[in-house]
């Protein structure tokens, strides 16, 4: 765990999280991490807020700096980076353009590339919407999916991307050789140098894996793409759990580094 961090944290400012970054720095610093990231999902532009009920609004991220700068000074030996979960929201008329606003609005040390809405009004990790999982072949919301996430990692507007097939949540995965929707994924991340997590929420949803799967890993691995681990902890107590598994698997695709983010640049940091 000393040479693991935490990147991917949330507040109540998002409206289904508890703690404050304080608490979460407190437990990182009880579980040995090297550095805690805070990363709560960002608010939508102005014109469109309130946009769904699980994100920040725009006027919380005064709120949302304090709390960091709090916990920064209760926990002065433990390095607390500042960034945000930002949606990329495929067909949302200026929704590159807002983030490029959002990145200039604070000295961010990592901005996580994140999709959830793969249609209007369809964030495919909403339970509930699960059921339009029946509506529609489970091979084709994986498509719109990954067509969706590689746009977002294409975008160049992003230091790693979170959950790769986040789809799986609640079980649902296509039939056949999953390779068919990574590759194309794969590929976007190495020729824009993006990173991506290794994201043990998954432990704790219906799909009972880390995102993403073995095989991602396999790929992304070979194409030499950079990677972090993170717990997507909506509350202090998840912080770093089920960092063993995803370390575990980390090394069985043949990782011997995982990133860290300062001011936006990588380090890498070997296992």
């Amino acid at each position: 765990m000393k040479r693991l961090t935490d990147y991917h944290t949330h507040t109540p400012l998002c409206h289904h999280a508890e703690g404050w970054p304080i608490e979460y720095a407190r437990v990182a610093v009880e579980r040995g991490l090297a550095e805690l990231g805070c990363a709560d999902h960002s608010p939508m532009p102005p014109a469109l807020e309130p946009f769904d009920d699980w994100r920040m609004l725009g006027a919380d991220l005064p709120r949302y700096f304090d709390a960091v700068a709090e916990a920064r000074d209760a926990f002065p030996q433990l390095p607390i980076r500042l960034g945000l979960e930002v949606d990329f929201v495929t067909g949302l008329p200026g929704n590159e353009r807002w983030i490029e606003q959002l990145a200039g609005m604070a000295d961010w040390d990592f901005l996580i590339g994140s999709v959830h809405y793969i249609a209007p009004g369809w964030d495919v990790d909403n339970p509930k919407h699960i059921s339009r999982f029946e509506d529609r072949p489970v091979a084709e919301v994986w498509q719109l999916y990954f067509s969706a996430y590689e746009e977002c990692i294409r975008s160049g507007l992003f230091d790693f991307v979170a959950h790769p097939d986040l789809p799986k949540k609640f079980g649902h995965r296509p039939e056949g050789d999953l390779r068919r929707f990574y590759e194309p994924i794969i590929a976007a991340l190495a020729e824009t140098g993006t990173a991506f997590e290794i994201n043990t929420a998954g432990l704790r949803k219906p799909a009972g894996e880390c995102y993403p799967a073995l095989d991602f890993l396999r790929l992304a691995r070979t194409a030499g793409v950079g990677v972090l681990i993170n717990s997507d902890a909506h509350a202090p107590g998840e912080v770093g759990m089920g960092f063993e598994v995803g370390l575990a698997l980390a090394k069985e695709a043949g990782f011997t580094e995982v990133l860290r983010f300062e001011k936006r640049q990588a380090k890498r940091i070997t296992l």
